[in-house]
């Protein structure tokens, strides 16, 4: 459940070269177990740590072309799951390896979702979760798993993958920790969407601009964003947060892109709609090149006075090299928990993930 709901809004974490949300697959795996195992933060830590590096690194090593058909989030938070679970339960190499091997032959998720509005997307964290759990405590017990799951010639690597390399899963594996390059999402909507937004309020100065106003206004991005994005209408506020001109047209008229953005009363919006149809979008292939280190997007909007306003944008907000503030951080979670937690309550669970290495029992985090 704590895995399905995390991803509904679109504001979970991303690690941009992996193409992965790794906290609403991996969390609620190591928050379950550690809980019921009644683990000290610091065993939290270490077990987050490991999903996160290892769902990461079998992301990257599966490649780009994975993505294209596979909602990686869904596959390789599996792998992230189990090593979390692993990690926390205290398997030994052989159970390890047989937790990432049930984790392996249940990971699954398919875009085609996305084409028809279904809500699958939300199901493919919950079960990533639940499955790699699943994973590492049949381990536990002496259920077998494929050991060599990622590689073999039947394996995850193979069936998934046009572009695989084995060698990424095992790169400078503890010297480079791949979570540190972790985004946190500051605007509602598809990560591939958003540095198309911010560079539209580069472009603008952060002023906000009426239909009437515009011209037209030309968005280019990577090839990725448009296999994505492409093709999805605005036909509910959920697909809303993967049509690109809905999200260029929001941002231009009110200034940001947030989750009251995102209602039917907008969708019907006639300056909304308006907007929407000024906005256009192709493929610039030096954009394409740079992807997936960098998400970037260009835009040039041209004003109803024929005036030009241009902006390019590689980073986003909350990407690492541009991160939120530790109070912008704490801001969003009080933003997305409001009418759900008292401000009281939201202060005492920041200070408890803020000192999560003093906390004696995982059970304490939201008692």
């Amino acid at each position: 459940m704590n895995g399905a709901t995390s991803h509904v809004v679109e504001m979970d974490d991303l690690h941009r070269e992996s193409i992965l949300h790794p906290a609403c697959a991996i969390l609620p795996a190591v928050l379950a177990l550690g809980e019921r195992q009644h683990a000290p933060g610091r065993e939290l830590i270490l077990a987050a740590s490991a999903g996160y590096e290892v769902g990461i690194r079998v992301a990257l090593a599966v490649g780009t072309s994975h993505y294209y058909s596979w909602h990686t989030t869904a596959t390789c938070g599996t792998y992230g799951a189990a090593a979390g679970a692993a990690k926390l339960l205290g398997l030994n190499e052989d159970q390890f390896a047989w937790a990432l091997g049930s984790a392996g032959t249940q990971a699954a998720g398919l875009w085609e979702f996305l084409v028809e509005c279904a809500m699958s997307k939300q199901l493919h964290p919950g079960k990533a979760a639940m499955n790699g759990l699943l994973a590492a405590l049949l381990a536990k017990e002496g259920f077998t798993g494929a050991r060599r799951i990622l590689e073999g010639e039947k394996g995850f690597f193979r069936a998934t993958s046009k572009n695989f390399d084995e060698g990424k899963c095992t790169a400078d594996l503890g010297k480079v920790f791949h979570g540190d390059r972790n985004s946190i999402k500051y605007h509602a909507s598809c990560g591939h969407t958003h540095s198309a937004i911010d560079a539209v309020q580069l472009a603008t100065g952060g002023r906000t601009l009426k239909a009437a106003e515009v011209a037209d206004v030309r968005i280019q991005v990577y090839q990725a964003a448009i296999d994505l994005l492409g093709n999805v209408e605005a036909k509910s506020p959920y697909l809303a947060k993967f049509n690109l001109p809905f999200c260029i047209a929001t941002a231009l008229l009110f200034g940001h892109v947030r989750l009251d953005d995102f209602s039917e009363a907008r969708l019907a919006d006639a300056e909304i709609r308006n907007l929407m149809s000024k906005v256009s979008f192709t493929v610039d292939p030096e954009l394409t090149k740079a992807y997936p280190r960098k998400w970037p997007a260009r835009v040039t909007i041209t004003l109803a006075d024929g005036r030009k306003l241009e902006a390019c944008n590689e980073y986003p907000k909350g990407d690492p090299e541009n991160p939120l503030t530790a109070s912008e951080l704490v801001a969003k979670f009080k933003s997305l928990t409001a009418g759900i937690l008292s401000g009281a309550q939201a202060d005492r669970i920041v200070d408890k993930v803020m000192n999560l290495e003093k906390i004696a029992d995982a059970n304490e985090l939201l008692s």
